[in-house]
């Protein structure tokens, strides 16, 4: 089984993936690790689709992430099956802050060492809570228009989520 698990920040990605990749016994591969150097230095291109395809050469795998100008449709063109986690802007603000708060209050480290910082989070031109801001929308038309033609299953709430964990994700 390979599976892509996308969406927005914060619509809990890395979560759906983490719980499928124990289901079904394959290796999570969460994208963001694969990306971020220590200082938040963005690994290159290059080096980043060599990362990307040395993790996707397993017979399983779930990745969780889409860094669609980096790798293209590489890791959805891998993919058996594709879930879109295509929350609304009202659930995906909410549990950015609770979970940005959560890790800068904890310093809670990410990758590479990395961790959020106050600075960051409410200072910074590459805020995560700008960027879903000024981004929500704009990135679920692209999805509508990239995910057309691969086998997706489009969750659109938690609910849904969890429906779909209990009955067909088996």
């Amino acid at each position: 089984m390979k599976i892509a698990v996308v969406g927005t920040t914060a619509s809990g990605k890395t979560t759906l993936a983490k719980v499928l990749a124990d289901r079904y016994g394959v290796r999570h591969v969460e994208l963001d690790a694969l990306h971020w150097g220590p200082n938040w230095a963005e690994c290159p291109a290059e080096e980043f689709r060599a990362r990307v395809d040395a993790a996707l050469a397993d017979t399983g795998w779930v990745a969780d992430g889409s860094y669609h100008g980096k790798l293209g449709d590489s890791v959805l063109e891998r993919a058996d099956l594709v879930v879109w986690l295509d929350l609304p802007f009202r659930t995906v603000l909410p549990r950015l802050w609770t979970r940005t708060l959560r890790r800068v209050r904890h310093r809670e480290e990410l990758w590479s060492g990395n961790r959020e910082t106050w600075r960051g989070t409410f200072f910074s031109r590459d805020s995560l809570l700008v960027w879903v801001v000024t981004t929500h929308r704009s990135r679920r038309r692209r999805y509508l228009d990239r995910l057309d033609r691969y086998e997706v299953v489009r969750l659109r709430s938690q609910r849904e989520i969890e429906a779909w964990l209990a009955t067909e994700a088996v």
